[in-house]
C-alpha cells in the first residue's frame, strides 16, 4: 500500500523527492501508531503489512496520533504540516478502497503559528559572508563550496533543498540569473548580484577536485556525490558561531533576502516571484517584519515615539 502511495506522490502529483519522503513517513508514523497490536506494529515498522485488516483509523485515533507528536515536542508548524499530509493520505486510501469511509474529513489542525520569520540584519548578514569569504581565501575546496553556496542562498532567495539540486547548467552567468526547480518541481529564474557570481566562479575552478566522474550535480559533498541538504545546515550552523551571529538554519536567509529587498523598496509582487510563492499571502509574512522594524526605528528615533 505505502509503495503505491508513494507511486501517486511522484508520478501522479509529482512531488520533489523530500516532500515525498516526509508523506510517506507520515503515514508510516500514523499506521503503526494505529496498528491493533504490538506485533503488526513491529511488522509495519520492519516490512509493512500486507492489508489494513484490524487497523483502527479514526478520527480520534487520528487526533491521538497528533496529540502524541504534540507531546513528544512537535511544534505548531510540524503539526499543521503532518496533519496536512494525514488528510491526503485519507483522501487517497478512501479512493483507492483502504479504508471505507475517509476520517480526516473533521480532522482540524492546530491553530496558525503567527511567530514572524527569523530574519539577520544587513550587518548579520555581511559578518556571516565576510567571514565565509575570509575562510575560502584558503582555496579548500569545502570553504570555497560553502561561500558559493550561501551567497546563492542570500542572493536569490533559495530554499535549501533548491541549492542542494542545482544542475551545471542551473547558471547563465552572462546574465547573471540562475535556473531554479522549486516545489512541485516548478521553474523560476531568478537574478543573482556580482558577489554571488563571483564566489560561484571561484567554486567552479575548484569543484574538479571534489566532483565524481560524470556528477552533474553543481554542488558536491566531500565524496564527489550529490550534496545533502544536512551538511548545509550543519556548515552552517558552524558558520554563525565562528562570525559571532545568531545561530540560524539556511531558511533563515532566504527569510533575510526577501526582507532586505523588501526594506530597499521592492514591490510584494515581485518578492512573490523572487522566492516562487504560489500564493501571495505566503509572502505577506515578510511585509509584518518590515513593518516591526519600522516600529522599532520610529520608537527609537522619533522625539515623540
Amino acid at each position: 500500500m505505502l509503495d503505491r502511495y508513494e507511486r501517486h506522490l511522484r508520478h501522479e502529483r509529482g512531488l520533489a523527492d523530500a516532500t515525498v519522503r516526509s508523506y510517506l513517513s507520515d503515514a508510516r508514523s500514523m499506521l503503526i501508531f494505529a496498528a491493533p497490536d504490538a506485533p503488526t506494529q513491529a511488522l509495519l515498522e520492519e516490512a509493512g503489512p500486507r492489508d489494513l485488516a484490524g487497523f483502527e483509523i479514526t478520527l480520534s485515533v487520528l487526533r491521538g496520533w497528533l496529540a502524541s507528536l504534540a507531546t513528544a515536542g512537535a511544534t505548531h508548524a510540524t503539526l499543521a504540516r503532518k496533519t496536512s499530509s494525514i488528510r491526503g493520505w485519507c483522501a487517497w486510501a478512501e479512493r483507492e478502497g483502504f479504508i471505507e469511509t475517509n476520517p480526516a474529513l473533521r480532522l482540524a489542525g492546530p491553530r496558525a503559528d503567527n511567530r514572524l520569520p527569523t530574519v539577520l540584519s544587513e550587518e548579520e548578514i555581511e559578518r556571516l559572508l565576510a567571514q565565509a569569504a575570509a575562510e575560502a581565501e584558503e582555496d579548500d575546496p569545502l570553504a570555497v563550496r560553502n561561500l558559493a553556496i550561501f551567497e546563492l542562498i542570500y542572493a536569490g532567495g533559495l530554499r535549501v533543498g533548491e541549492v542542494a539540486n542545482l544542475p551545471m547548467d542551473a547558471v547563465t552567468g552572462e546574465r547573471g540569473v540562475i535556473t531554479v526547480f522549486g516545489k512541485g518541481a516548478k521553474e523560476r529564474v531568478v537574478p543573482i548580484g556580482a558577489p554571488a557570481l563571483r564566489a560561484l566562479g571561484r567554486w567552479l575552478e575548484h569543484r574538479a577536485e571534489l566532483a565524481a566522474p560524470g556528477e552533474r550535480s553543481l554542488f558536491v559533498g566531500a565524496r564527489g556525490g550529490p550534496l545533502d541538504p544536512r551538511t548545509i545546515r550543519a556548515a552552517l550552523h558552524r558558520l554563525t558561531a565562528r562570525a559571532g551571529v545568531r545561530d540560524v538554519a539556511p531558511h533563515a536567509l532566504r527569510h533575510s533576502a526577501a526582507t532586505h529587498v523588501l526594506d530597499g523598496g521592492a514591490d510584494l509582487r515581485s518578492v512573490q516571484e523572487l522566492l516562487g510563492h504560489s500564493s501571495l499571502s505566503t509572502t505577506q509574512r515578510y511585509t509584518h517584519v518590515t513593518q516591526e522594524r519600522l516600529r522599532a526605528a520610529f520608537t527609537q528615533a522619533h522625539p515623540r515615539a
